[in-house]
């Protein structure tokens, strides 16, 4: 089942809660449900966890937020404190497409219904659903707005998300299927940098070093744009490079307005998240999600200076 996002209004979440792992709001006649997300360090994350809460909250539950940050043995102990506080449902963004799917198991042995979040798991049958962007729609989305501003012909990078994640691989493969029908772009450099600012700068200082006639970067998210974008500004190259991002984070969408970052792909996180919800909600009440498939696409936006305006609040985008 493909959700398409386009006309709809969004809601704004607040994003001010801060997430603490293993901090549980008043018990509630509903029960508890908990939900993991990878690191609320990054906006992105802590969207997620923020929505999902406020949406358990809204159905008359009791919801805590946990972050494992990429870890699978976080990861693990986090699901064990779900199960001993008798959680009636679990949503967790998976740590690791494969690593993951050991945590997922051990609940569904323990009867508690797993939605998952942002990310799959290599393994089908176990999660009652699996909600995440259409990261191949959104790539090639991406990825013909960067070759409509760079051109067809020049040198370029790319920074890569966490190999643990298949989302790095779908983006980075609906990229290439883009870009590889112009023969005159030619990939110089590429680097993984885990979804992660600081590395991202670091990627691309060091790519920069072998290369420096890079005139474009396009990027798996838009941490690690922003990261090249600070590396960049610091060699005096940003204004001769083009970088693209993916997610539709706050600080993206202001690096668009200054005119530093040509676009961004937005994720529609506050959308699946809450929808994640409502799922777990369904299967708590009558044993199925509402849902026609577990793996559930949800298409992506294009923000750049035309439309960035339209921006209404984190990772939400009018029409």
């Amino acid at each position: 089942m493909k959700k398409t996002i386009k006309g709809m209004l969004f809601a704004t979440f607040a994003l001010a809660a801060p997430i603490l792992a293993g901090s549980v709001s008043a018990a509630s006649a509903e029960g508890l449900i908990s939900i993991i997300v990878n690191d609320p360090s990054n906006p992105y994350w802590l969207t997620e966890g923020n929505v999902a809460k406020a949406e358990a909250e809204k159905l008359g539950y009791s919801a805590n937020v946990g972050a494992h940050k990429g870890d699978t043995n976080t990861e693990s102990n986090l699901i064990d404190t779900a199960i001993t506080n008798k959680s009636v449902a679990i949503i967790l963004d998976p740590a690791n497409a494969d690593g993951s799917v050991g945590a997922v198991k051990k609940a569904v042995a323990a009867n508690i219904p797993v939605i998952l979040v942002n990310a799959e798991i290599n393994q089908e049958g176990l999660a009652k659903a699996q909600l995440v962007s259409n990261n191949a729609q959104g790539a090639a989305l991406g990825a013909q707005q960067w070759v409509e501003l760079v051109g067809d012909k020049g040198k370029y990078a790319e920074l890569l998300g966490a190999p643990s994640d298949n989302n790095a691989a779908t983006r980075s493969n609906g990229y290439e299927t883009v870009i590889s029908q112009y023969p005159d772009l030619q990939k110089v450099a590429s680097q993984v940098a885990n979804w992660d600012r600081t590395q991202g700068r670091n990627m691309m200082q060091t790519m920069l070093q072998a290369n420096p006639d890079i005139n474009a970067v396009i990027s798996g998210n838009d941490e690690m744009a922003l990261g090249a974008i600070a590396a960049l500004k610091e060699a005096g190259k940003l204004a001769n490079v083009k970088v693209g991002g993916f997610d539709g984070s706050p600080d993206a969408v202001a690096a668009i307005k200054a005119g530093e970052l040509q676009y961004s792909v937005l994720q529609p996180v506050a959308v699946f998240s809450a929808e994640a919800v409502k799922q777990a909600d369904s299967f708590i009440k009558t044993g199925k999600t509402g849902a026609e498939t577990e793996k559930q696409l949800f298409d992506c936006l294009l923000i750049t200076k035309d439309n960035v305006d339209k921006y209404t609040g984190p990772f939400t985008l009018s029409e």
